[in-house]
């Protein structure tokens, strides 16, 4: 998969700048973050504002949120619609690039529905970080 095409630079000054080895280093610089995937399939379903973003996602942060959110917009992955009122209302909204990478991640989705409890079960029978020795 990695490593059969050719490296891609990217331009100087852009967000994450280097060099993706192949596609899949692309697309996970793209959606690389913890909220990042949660906030795609969020608005897969339906435009979005930020207010109803931080409901859905349990324990996210504004801050967070709100940077999230940049980056995939100036990814071009998220669009963001200011509509001129008072109090101002934005609202977020899949692109079409958006739409194509949550498709993208269905499969990675399913993939995780079917082993979820094994992964949960796994990551519970894990050492607690605590009785690890430290470096």
């Amino acid at each position: 998969m990695c490593g059969t095409y050719p490296e891609v630079s990217v331009e100087a000054g852009m967000a994450g700048t280097g060099t993706f080895l192949c596609g899949l280093d692309a697309a996970v610089a793209v959606v690389g973050g913890k909220w990042k995937p949660l906030i795609l399939w969020a608005l897969s379903e339906r435009p979005r504002r930020t207010g109803e973003l931080r409901r859905e996602l349990d324990g996210v942060s504004e801050k967070v949120l709100i940077a999230q959110l940049r980056e995939l917009e100036e990814d071009g992955v998220v669009r963001r619609e200011v509509f001129a009122q008072v109090p101002p209302k934005v609202v977020y909204h899949l692109t079409e690039v958006g739409v194509q990478l949550d498709r993208a991640l269905g499969p990675l989705g399913d993939w995780g529905e079917q082993h979820m409890h094994d992964i949960v079960a796994r990551r519970s029978a894990r050492p607690a970080a605590a009785a690890r020795p430290a470096r």
